[in-house]
């Protein structure tokens, strides 16, 4: 096969095939509604452990002796969210008199987007290494596809809890996925210069996933003030870091 073909069917399996557990959960649609608090917790944890284990890191490494301010890209990130959460808060604002979910929901495509232009990424890491060689693609793409999965499941459980039905939480995380062939296509077109803006796509999205987080999911759940409930979400909150954490460690050891 050529390496054009080897970058789409890996692409597709970095990229759709990570959504499976979140296809899972959609099967058993009383269970999502059920435990969707639950996985919004989760995703909180997953979102910042992805931040701290997975995109600085990796930014940071492309990073190196290119000259790029990561954490300038990071905040550039933040702003950038701010203000179109602003924005869209105040396209919403007739309906805060009247709903006081509207802001939540008006947020909601933030978590889109960040979650997409983090799959565009995906798509260009893993077409980036097969044009080191075959091998370490593949690799890649199964790293890619690992740490995925429990984000995935977490951006599931989150749009459910935001009230979307199971079906449009079905075709955004799909359009959301296809994102990743973009991002492939762009590093096959450009070659070795993408390599250059690598570090910067993933600072814009770590700075992304870490304003999602810490203004929209956190403030959600600490809206729960029952004991036994803050305790549960706590301890969903850690296992959502931990299983990110662990699941980047092997690997990373298996490299």
């Amino acid at each position: 096969m050529s390496i054009v073909e080897y970058v789409f069917i890996f692409t597709f399996l970095g990229s759709v095939v990570s959504l499976v557990g979140g296809f899972a959960l959609l099967a058993k649609e009383s269970l999502a509604h059920r435990i969707s608090h639950i996985l919004t917790t989760f995703a909180a944890g997953t979102f910042l452990a992805t931040v701290f284990f997975d995109l600085l890191p990796e930014a940071a490494e492309a990073a190196e002796g290119t000259g790029t301010d990561i954490f300038l890209w990071t905040l550039v990130g933040i702003i950038v969210f701010f203000y179109l959460g602003r924005m869209l808060h105040w396209f919403h604002h007739h309906d805060d008199h009247e709903d006081p979910h509207a802001k939540r929901r008006a947020e909601t495509p933030l978590i889109i987007i960040g979650d997409t232009i983090h799959n565009f990424i995906d798509g260009i890491v893993i077409a980036s290494t097969f044009l080191v060689s075959i091998p370490l693609g593949i690799v890649t793409t199964f790293a890619v596809a690992a740490h995925e999965i429990p984000q995935e499941i977490g951006d599931f459980g989150l749009l459910l809890h935001r009230g979307i039905s199971r079906r449009n939480v079905l075709i955004i995380n799909i359009i959301s996925a296809l994102f990743a062939f973009l991002g492939a296509i762009l590093a096959l077109t450009i070659g070795e210069s993408i390599k250059g803006l690598l570090p910067i796509f993933l600072a814009l999205t770590a700075g992304f996933f870490l304003y999602i987080s810490l203004s929209d999911i956190v403030p959600g759940i600490n809206h729960e003030t029952r004991r036994g409930h803050i305790l549960f979400s706590s301890i969903v909150f850690f296992i959502g870091i931990a299983v990110v954490g662990v699941a980047i460690t092997l690997l990373e050891g298996g490299h």
